[in-house]
């Protein structure tokens, strides 16, 4: 008795139509890539579900607990070989179910048999194995449609094949089927909730930090490097643009009043952004900002903001509640990372008063009493590129191998 396979469920995709072949393959290789570490794992994908496979049960545990943040994953449930012999049988059945919550549970077993060469009969199999299985557990009742536990049964030719646990995905589409966007990674607790929704949606992430020393630290920094190595755990690598900000957010404080700086220095990040998107092949900036939530983000300071770039700007917190995000933040496991007390750029040069409705026509006025062109440009050229997840120390992960 083993457990050497899991069954694949697929999520939204498989509502697709012509080209869900795509998909599927999409979801193939960002499996293929998030157990790039484990050797004896095999995957073949079909039109309606994926078989992911190992002969090492240590390597199956691995991919249980790492399929969970794959998007476009609907369900999945481990697979456990029994010989084809009923005690064997029996015995398997009962350790599928024991590992399982009964309390209070209905229970029912199905049966496939294509191996017609198996002594019994599939209502046969049924009654011993679901007799076994209730004198062993006499706090479940049997129920035959819609049941809490459903003991599935195949008899193939090589052993018999059980499962019973249905552990819930990710859901969403598999990254990288919604092509790819730029992230605004500040540090915050938003920014990377805001990255976990576009992921779900099938969006590549490339990863933009504004980094201002000596006014912040390596600290801040060592913060943004979690964040990022989290986000890369959602089933697609990630690369993080750190941006040499300091010279042109000082340029921004000379040249403008302080209580726009705040708008004006949004707006040269989204410009600096707009350079790095060209060179990464991206289709639009995402951002964590969310209605109301501090000055920056009211609708006339968005659309101050907005005016400077042509690139679509999506903010998927736009309507979102701070309690909602921070559960999500939570639950992802950034929440943590995030409130560590390291400030970033915007935060250490927040003006006393900043404008909640600042005059696009004033702040261009203040911004063209200097070219920030060579100031933008220096940034771009001079950035860090950091890819993630990064290889650990022992050697132990190489992402490039796939």
């Amino acid at each position: 008795m083993k457990t050497n396979q899991i069954l694949v469920r697929y999520g939204e995709l498989s509502t697709k139509g012509k080209n869900r072949n795509s998909f599927i393959g999409r979801l193939r290789d960002n499996v293929r890539q998030t157990f790039a570490d484990l050797g004896g794992i095999r995957i073949k994908a079909e039109r309606d579900r994926m078989f992911i496979a190992s002969d090492n049960e240590a390597e199956i545990e691995q991919a249980i607990r790492r399929l969970p943040k794959v998007f476009g994953i609907q369900s999945f449930s481990p697979v456990t070989e029994a010989e084809l012999d009923m005690d064997a049988m029996k015995q398997t059945a009962f350790r599928v179910v024991e590992k399982l919550d009964r309390t209070g549970k209905t229970f029912k077993v199905s049966v496939k048999r294509p191996n017609k060469a198996f002594p019994l009969e599939k209502l046969e199999i049924m009654h011993e194995i679901g007799s076994h299985v209730l004198r062993s557990f006499p706090e479940l009742s049997v129920q035959m449609q819609h049941p809490d536990i459903e003991l599935k049964v195949e008899i193939r030719e090589e052993a018999a094949y059980m499962m019973a646990e249905v552990i819930q995905g990710a859901g969403g589409l598999p990254v990288g089927a919604g092509g790819k966007g730029l992230l605004m990674l500040s540090g915050g607790i938003d920014s990377p909730v805001a990255g976990y929704h576009m992921l779900k949606r099938g969006v590549r992430l490339e990863l933009i930090h504004f980094f201002s020393p000596p006014f912040t630290n390596d600290r801040a920094k060592e913060k943004v490097f979690d964040l990022a190595e989290k986000l890369s755990q959602f089933g697609s690598s990630v690369n993080l643009h750190i941006i040499p900000f300091t010279k042109l957010q000082q340029e921004v404080h000379k040249q403008v009043p302080d209580n726009i700086t705040m708008t004006s220095t949004r707006r040269m990040m989204m410009r600096v952004a707009d350079k790095v998107l060209e060179e990464t092949n991206c289709k639009a900036i995402i951002t964590g900002e969310s209605l109301g939530q501090v000055a920056s983000q009211t609708l006339e300071s968005l659309s101050a903001i907005n005016a400077v770039t042509r690139t679509p700007v999506l903010r998927p917190l736009i309507a979102a509640d701070k309690l909602d995000i921070i559960e999500t933040a939570q639950k992802i496991g950034t929440y943590d990372i995030s409130i560590r007390p390291y400030e970033d750029c915007c935060t250490i040069f927040t003006p006393a008063n900043p404008k909640t409705k600042p005059k696009l026509d004033k702040v261009e006025y203040y911004e063209n009493f200097v070219s920030f062109d060579e100031f933008i440009q220096e940034a771009v050229d001079q950035r860090e590129i950091v890819k993630f997840p990064q290889v650990k120390k022992n050697g132990a992960v190489y992402e490039d191998l796939l």
